[in-house]
């Protein structure tokens, strides 16, 4: 359920890791509970992330459509921090996302939409903290702290469709902190700790009348998510 966000702006500093516990190590190196990584053989990508947000950050769609020929997609994003991290040789990722208590995430579609000869899609998502690594390695370490303290991260959809010829899928998210990281590496140590104190919400209100064709309506509100795929290292 979850993108990367890869187009949204994001407000970021650079912060110092907090989490103490710190990764084994052997021939590869060790994490230390500084936060620093020493040992190994030092080649490849050391990746350092502090992102912090204390202020909101929001994002608002209001729209009427009427008489469209074609499709017609309205899509709204909110985020906190974000970061999306691609290396195709042995990492070491420090990925460290905080929002303050003063900030609040969301992301409004209001909508009137009417007489499309095509389909209509519409998609909201709020999110504070997401990171997303992905490597092709022999070694990835990922060390990742997301801590969300926002008043919310709030999803509302409020429309308004009728007389589309097409189909009408309609899609709000709410997320506190997400990790996605896959890798196929033979060694692949993560440390992950999120923490969410916010309230997250996800709203959608609907009328929807004289649609041509499917209809869905999907909402969710998620905490903490986090995604870890490792591939085969053994040929099979």
């Amino acid at each position: 359920m979850m993108t990367r966000f890869k187009t949204l702006v994001l407000a970021s500093a650079l912060a110092t890791l907090s989490v103490t516990s710190a990764f084994a190590g052997g021939e590869y190196g060790s994490w230390n509970d500084n936060g620093s990584y020493s040992g190994g053989a030092g080649s490849g990508s050391s990746v350092l992330n502090g992102q912090v947000t204390l202020q909101s950050q929001w994002s608002n769609i209001n729209t009427v459509i009427d008489s469209v020929g074609g499709d017609a997609a309205l899509q709204g994003a909110a985020a906190g921090n974000l970061v999306d991290i691609m290396t195709m040789n042995d990492t070491r990722v420090q990925n460290n996302q905080i929002v303050g208590p003063n900030a609040a995430i969301g992301s409004n579609i209001t909508a009137d939409v009417s007489n499309i000869w095509g389909s209509v899609g519409m998609s909201n998502q709020a999110v504070c903290n997401g990171a997303s690594v992905s490597t092709d390695p022999t070694l990835t370490s990922v060390r990742s702290n997301q801590e969300c303290h926002s008043v919310d991260p709030s999803s509302v959809i409020n429309a308004r469709v009728s007389g589309v010829v097409g189909d009408m899928a309609v899609q709000s998210l709410s997320m506190g902190n997400t990790l996605e990281s896959d890798s196929n590496a033979s060694n692949f140590p993560i440390f992950n700790n999120q923490l969410n104190a916010s309230a997250g919400n996800s709203i959608v209100n609907m009328s929807a009348f004289n649609i041509g064709g499917s209809m869905s309506l999907t909402s969710g509100a998620i905490g903490n998510k986090a995604q870890i795929l490792h591939y085969s290292t053994n040929g099979n």
